[in-house]
């Protein structure tokens, strides 16, 4: 497992710092669009060891009596049940678990926006049920030539025919389910309505990646690359950053490319652009915090591999990704990465060309290799998982964690009565069979134990696992690969 590589009570305190100065430069109301995961940035964690996932709601509340919450969410993917990949669940969906877990810390949830919205059957029954909950919703709409045509954009047919969103608080953050659902838009329009009435308000954009004070050729920002390869967004220098101050920093293209839009925007809605570079609009101190350059850096090269991984099990399975492949592929040859640094894969393998089955491999938190093969009674994975809390715990490798009395009835339940050919049972299933061998089994009830310590740790699989495989790996917050192509 990787070194930690990142300080996060020291970016704790400088972001939310910064953020106040922020709010103070523009007389006390702050519209922040805040990109990526606000909650759930397991991306960030994974290639900045020691950054927590939910660090940026936790620098939020340093400053919980400021912050007020509104969410956007474009109506045609609710439309479309759009799904957020990372977690299998609606876009709709991830709008009321964002809101529960935002008010489950005490940050006020002021409202939801449905933006492009036309009266869409579906986002009118979720504005019902956000209404049935004590959310209060509003529309904004599609604006013709957006975000080109500044002269109507910024006039009463265009920003103007939105609902003006009503905030109490001087930190309004913008945040969404996924991309494409128009917090920029919802911003900007904001400012226009604010500037109508004669309220003073500003602009910022939160976002983790690229980091903008490392260089662009840094493993930290080629992993974010990696991670958006099937958006084709790129790291660039910000040219208008260097010709303002003479000093390099780096955006990505889209940000680049919207900039002068924005100024334009900007001068028709506050007769100037506050701000004179792409980084300028940025508030991001995540670059200020890495205290271990040579961590983050064995980390996000980890990451590009992972990715790697990920898109060719999904060439696999019949997804279109052959540009994302190509471009990862480009970005490992760049930087001399080889799958064979990702140590759990060379041990899968060969395990598997061993018994010629199925097999998987993790490194435990010392360095530790185990592997797991495929028997009669457990899936590969399954095995893995048993040999891993074993070895961690300390205890014999031969034990059997176990009892008959727990893994026959499950065995019996797959085989006669819901149609599985073999008994062998999924991860799932045998954490099941373990915690109820753990009512009677000291040793069982020691192995249950260890499971917290497998957060972090590097899987690799000799082929593609089942989804509920999959997703127990990932609720225990282990870090995923497998080989692309299926068991039998």
């Amino acid at each position: 497992m990787a070194n930690i590589a990142f300080d996060n009570d020291k970016y704790l305190q400088m972001q939310s710092a910064h953020i106040r100065d922020r709010i103070a430069k523009f007389g006390g109301k702050l519209y922040l669009e805040f990109g990526g995961k606000l909650y759930d940035d397991n991306h960030a964690s994974r290639v900045l060891p020691g950054f927590q996932p939910d660090s940026k709601l936790r620098m939020l509340l340093q400053l919980k009596e400021q912050v007020e919450m509104v969410i956007a969410i474009n109506a045609d993917d609710i439309e479309k049940n759009k799904v957020r990949g990372d977690l299998g669940i609606t876009y709709d969906r991830d709008v009321i678990r964002l809101i529960d877990i935002f008010r489950g810390f005490g940050l006020y949830v002021s409202s939801v926006v449905l933006t492009r919205y036309h009266g869409q059957n579906l986002a009118k029954a979720f504005q019902s049920r956000l209404e049935g909950l004590g959310i209060k919703v509003y529309h904004h709409y599609d604006i013709a030539g957006y975000p080109n045509n500044t002269a109507h954009i910024v006039s009463d047919e265009g920003f103007g025919k939105n609902d003006y969103i009503e905030t109490s608080r001087s930190l309004v953050v913008v945040t969404a389910p996924g991309p494409g659902s128009g917090k920029l838009a919802t911003c900007l329009s904001q400012l226009y309505h604010e500037h109508k009435r004669g309220n003073t308000a500003g602009y910022a954009k939160f976002e983790t990646f690229p980091i903008w004070n490392l260089s662009i050729n840094h493993p930290v920002n080629l992993a974010y690359e990696a991670a958006t390869a099937d958006l084709n967004d790129v790291n660039m220098i910000d040219p208008f950053h260097l010709d303002a101050y003479g000093v390099t920093t780096v955006n990505y293209n889209r940000d680049v490319e919207a900039y002068p839009v924005l100024v334009a925007i900007f001068e028709k809605i506050l007769g100037r652009c506050p701000y004179k570079s792409p980084t300028d609009m940025g508030v991001n101190m995540v670059g200020n915090c890495i205290i271990d350059d040579e961590a983050a850096r064995h980390a996000s090269r980890q990451e590009i591999i992972r990715r790697y991984y990920e898109a060719l099990c999904d060439q696999k399975k019949g997804k279109q990704v052959d540009e994302a492949i190509r471009k990862l592929e480009l970005l490992m040859k760049k930087t001399g990465i080889t799958p064979a640094e990702r140590k759990v894969v060379a041990p899968a393998l060969e395990m598997a060309d061993k018994t010629g089955d199925a097999a998987a491999a993790m490194e435990l938190p010392d360095g530790t290799i185990v592997t797991g093969k495929t028997s009669d009674l457990l899936g590969a994975s399954s095995a893995l998982l048993l040999n891993a809390l074993k070895a961690i715990g300390g205890m014999p490798s031969n034990l059997h964690l176990i009892s008959p009395i727990a893994l026959d009835p499950i065995q019996h339940l797959k085989v006669h009565h819901l149609g599985n050919r073999n008994p062998r049972l999924h991860t799932d299933e045998t954490l099941i069979a373990l915690s109820i061998s753990a009512a009677s089994n000291p040793m069982a009830e020691y192995a249950m134990q260890q499971l917290s310590k497998l957060r972090g740790c590097d899987v690799h699989s000799s082929v593609i696992l089942s989804q509920v495989d999959e997703r127990t790996f990932k609720r225990l917050g282990v870090n995923l690969t497998c080989e692309p192509r299926y068991q039998g």
